[in-house]
């Protein structure tokens, strides 16, 4: 409304108002029309938490960071822990009488990671031994670095206590050495079959040692493995050692290591299966002699009248089938006792595989 308008007192025609809604709608467009702006892939890395930077070499894009890192994600096994936790107290016991010195185990922590990142990630120099599960017919992981490996040549060849263990860098592992490593993994393999005991017996047999982790893949490197890192303490000397086991290692007792407690039964009522199991020996069934099967015409079969008589081609003494249902079970012959038609079963009939039903 304009000025002149107001003062006048009159109401604005329908001119003027199409008018002044026609410039605020133009008005409007114009303030709230801007250019679309399109991200790049790195300010997208950004917001999503993945700019860090190269990583093996090459930049990974945000999808591909999220793709990777779900492959890491995997369940948990509550009765592993327990029996790495069985694992420390028995080493314990096992080191100080391999070591005659006071040794201290503990474990760091329990993770899940892939075994491509697990490799890349050992700090070198250290020794790789790779074991095999004899039982499950797979193979893990033990890494020995080389604090524990001078520490304990130093204590097994009679080294002073208290003092630190001498590390020479920079030239290859000798064979004393590498035989006093060797037996140390012997130890801690026996020990690690003893823990797993009382959820399933397993024998962890030492295959080769390696100082190249190139040489000790033993599975995929997207592969999702259990890596267990315990700590070894030997008054003033000491290192860590490293256990590795990938999921598919683990595979054949799955079920087990889900468990919660020992001997969990995963909602199975045991004093149920029994009793079914008990009643289904007192079930009654009934079986049918088969003595011969025809291929009629269905006007054949209307045809049929009392007195029509079906001729079998089963001869005197012939075996015939015995059937539970569409099941069949034996084969016999038909005969006769007190005056009572008979079948004496001659043998049972070798059922199908599951897949072949």
């Amino acid at each position: 409304m304009s000025g002149s308008e107001a003062g006048s007192g009159q109401p604005p025609s329908d001119e003027d108002l199409a008018a002044a809604w026609g410039a605020e709608t133009e008005a409007g467009e114009t303030a709230s029309v801007q250019p679309a702006r399109v991200l790049n892939q790195a300010e997208i890395d950004s917001l999503l938490g993945f700019d860090d930077g190269p990583v093996d070499g090459e930049h990974r894009s945000g999808i591909q960071r999220i793709i990777s890192s779900g492959l890491v994600s995997y369940e948990r096994l509550p009765m592993l822990e327990i029996v790495f936790d069985r694992l420390v107290r028995i080493m314990s016991t096992s080191l100080r009488n391999f070591t005659s010195d006071n040794v201290e185990v503990g474990i760091d922590n329990i993770l899940s990671l892939r075994f491509g990142d697990y490799l890349n990630s050992i700090p070198l120099p250290a020794m790789l031994a790779v074991f095999k599960a004899e039982e499950w017919d797979n193979y893990g992981l033990m890494v020995v670095d080389s604090a524990m490996i001078y520490s304990i040549v130093d204590v097994l060849l009679g080294g002073r206590r208290g003092t630190a263990a001498m590390r020479i860098e920079g030239r290859p592992y000798t064979t004393i050495e590498r035989t006093l490593v060797e037996r140390l993994i012997q130890v801690v393999l026996a020990d690690l079959s003893i823990s797993f005991d009382p959820l399933c017996p397993v024998t962890f047999r030492f295959e080769r040692l390696e100082v190249n982790p190139r040489f000790a893949t033993i599975s995929r490197l997207s592969n999702a493995a259990v890596l267990a890192r315990l700590r070894i303490d030997m008054e003033d000397r000491g290192g860590r050692l490293e256990l590795l086991l990938p999921y598919a290692t683990l595979e054949p007792v799955r079920e087990l290591l889900l468990q919660q407690f020992m001997g969990e039964k995963f909602g199975r009522d045991s004093i149920w299966e029994t009793h079914l199991a008990e009643e289904l020996w007192n079930t009654d069934i009934d079986l049918d002699v088969v003595l011969d099967e025809q291929t009629m015409k269905l006007s054949d079969v209307m045809a049929l009248q009392p007195g029509s008589r079906i001729v079998l081609n089963t001869l005197p003494g012939a075996m015939v089938q015995l059937r539970c249902g569409a099941t069949t079970l034996f084969e016999g012959k038909v005969g006769r006792r007190k005056n009572r038609v008979a079948v004496r079963i001659e043998g049972e009939v070798p059922r199908p595989p599951a897949g072949e039903r």
